[in-house]
């Protein structure tokens, strides 16, 4: 008795665990540095193959005058739904709202901006 009570706590702790929320500096990670860099510079790895540069999430000029809104519908749908690269590629089938909600505060604490 005492093993299978053992045995299925371990279960419950393994799979509360594998159902953890990704963080999103954890989706930033995943699908953002290749292009933006680690520091959201827009200095990834893919840089020099692309014909053009990445947004700069740190500059708060620039990202201050992007709403929250605006910010989504580029995730989610990617750069051509607000008239930018066809390059940035919609995250709208791999990201849950939330999870792009939470990225664009993400982006926010980056710049250290509001929108306005």
């Amino acid at each position: 008795m005492a093993t299978k009570l053992v045995f299925l706590l371990l279960l419950t702790a393994f799979s509360v665990q594998a159902q953890a929320k990704e963080t999103p500096a954890d989706n930033y990670k995943a699908y953002c540095v290749q292009c933006h860099g680690s520091e959201g510079t827009g200095k990834g790895v893919n840089v020099r193959d692309m014909s053009v540069v990445p947004r700069d999430h740190t500059d708060a000029k620039s990202m201050s005058g992007r709403s929250d809104e605006t910010l989504f519908k580029a995730i989610k749908e990617g750069g051509p739904s607000i008239d930018k690269s066809i390059l940035m590629p919609p995250w709208g089938s791999t990201l849950s709202d939330e999870e792009i909600n939470d990225l664009v505060q993400h982006l926010r604490m980056l710049c250290k901006c509001k929108f306005g």
